[in-house]
Order: structure tokens, then C-alpha cells, then sequence
């Protein structure tokens, strides 16, 4: 008879199984065992290692911890000097991308990083904007206003490009960094503010209309090298 090879879970089959608790079944089966088909092929079936599988994938993360946000010049993006993004930034900058592709926009500006920052929630930057009245809701809600909602049948790309805005506004929270002389690395407070700094652009004016100014971009300045909230409230 013709013999067929799967790569599948180990998944009992009521017929030939008793059942047993999940963590029993990996135990009970061999490496590779054989089962005779409903139409009476043999079936060999084979065992994907998960313990091999569960390490890719926290591989994988700390590969998108490590990532550094882009930057406009060459030669800068290849020197040494140039600082880490804090795992919550690039959380923020992810969360922009897909903000941008659930708005069907073809990029992601200023205000889809704005968003980004609101959607991951836990940085300070994101913090000091929900105690200002700054949501994510309210700036989903402005940033539709003032930019429209795009065509039902545009798909966004995987990843939106920047707008030059936007770029510009990562430049700035990188130049600052590097011009404070600290070590560490570029936050999400550091986002914000480069966002606030592109004085015409949609994000800063959605943050304006809110309430936010230059006395506030001043007080979250003060800790904008911080990227830990120490409560848990």
C-alpha cells in the first residue's frame, strides 16, 4: 500500500486513544509511529521538535527588540555612535505601521505615531498623554478628521513608508539623544517630542488641539531619557 509522511501535532485519534491529560501525550508517542488510514493507508507520522520551535520564536523577538528605527542619512545609519531604540519604541513604531494599514493610509506620518505611542500604552510618554486627556480614541477620532478615511478597496502596504514628516520627527528624537551626551537609549518620550517638534504636521496638530504645548513638551522633557513606569497603578 502507499505510504504517506505528515509533520503533525501530537493530536490523539479517538479510536485507537484513550484520553489522557495534553502534557501525557507527547510521552505516550514514539518519535515516529505508524497508523493505519480510514481507507487502510499507513500513515507515518513524525513529531515536530516545540521545544526547538518555542526558541525560534523568542529568537525572533529579540531580534525586533534589537531593531533600530530608520533614519534618513546613510552615513549616519552606519555609524557606531549612533543610540538603541528602548523595546517600547519600537513597539510604538510597529503599532504605527499597522495604525497607518488599519486607516488604509498609504504611509505612516506623524499622527499614525502618535497612535503607535497610544496603542502600546505602557511608556511614559504614553502615560503623560492619557493624564493630559490626550486617548487613543480621541486622537483615532481626530486624525480621521483632519485626514479623511481612505478608500474602502486601498490596501496599505506591509509596511507604510514614512512621510518626511515623520522621518524628520525620528531624526530629532535621535539628535537629541546623541546631542544630551547620556548613555542609554532613544524613547518613546524622545518619539513624542520629534513628533511635537514638526510644527506643521498632522500628529503635532492633533496633540495641539488636545491641549498639548510647548509647557508640557518642557515638563516630559525632563524625564524623556526615562523609559520605566515604577508604578503599577
Amino acid at each position: 500500500m502507499a505510504s504517506y509522511t505528515l509533520s503533525a501535532l501530537p493530536i490523539p485519534s479517538s479510536t485507537s486513544l484513550s484520553f489522557q491529560k495534553p502534557s501525557d501525550h507527547a510521552s505516550s508517542f514514539k518519535p515516529e509511529s505508524q497508523f493505519t488510514g480510514f481507507f487502510g493507508e499507513k500513515l507515518s507520522i513524525r513529531f515536530s521538535n516545540l521545544t526547538l520551535l518555542a526558541s525560534k520564536r523568542r529568537s525572533s523577538t529579540m531580534a525586533t527588540v534589537s531593531f533600530s528605527l530608520p533614519t534618513s542619512t546613510e552615513k549616519r545609519a552606519s555609524s557606531e555612535k549612533l543610540p538603541k531604540w528602548s523595546a517600547r519604541a519600537i513597539k510604538s513604531f510597529a503599532m504605527a505601521e499597522l495604525e497607518a494599514r488599519k486607516l488604509k493610509y498609504p504611509n505612516t506620518g506623524t499622527e499614525t505615531l502618535l497612535l503607535g505611542i497610544l496603542v502600546e500604552g505602557t511608556s511614559l510618554a504614553a502615560k503623560f498623554l492619557r493624564e493630559n486627556g490626550i486617548t487613543l480614541f480621541k486622537v483615532r477620532e481626530e486624525t480621521v478628521k483632519l485626514l479623511g478615511k481612505s478608500d474602502m478597496y486601498f490596501f496599505s502596504p506591509e509596511h507604510p513608508p514614512l512621510t518626511e514628516p515623520a522621518q524628520r520627527a525620528i531624526d530629532w528624537a535621535i539628535e537629541e539623544k546623541l546631542k544630551s551626551g547620556e548613555s542609554g537609549e532613544v524613547t518613546t518620550s524622545h518619539l513624542l517630542l520629534g513628533i511635537w517638534s514638526e510644527r506643521e504636521s498632522a500628529g503635532h496638530r492633533i496633540l495641539a488641539a488636545y491641549g498639548f504645548d510647548d509647557e508640557k513638551a518642557k515638563e516630559l522633557a525632563k524625564n524623556m531619557d526615562k523609559d520605566i513606569i515604577l508604578s503599577f497603578k
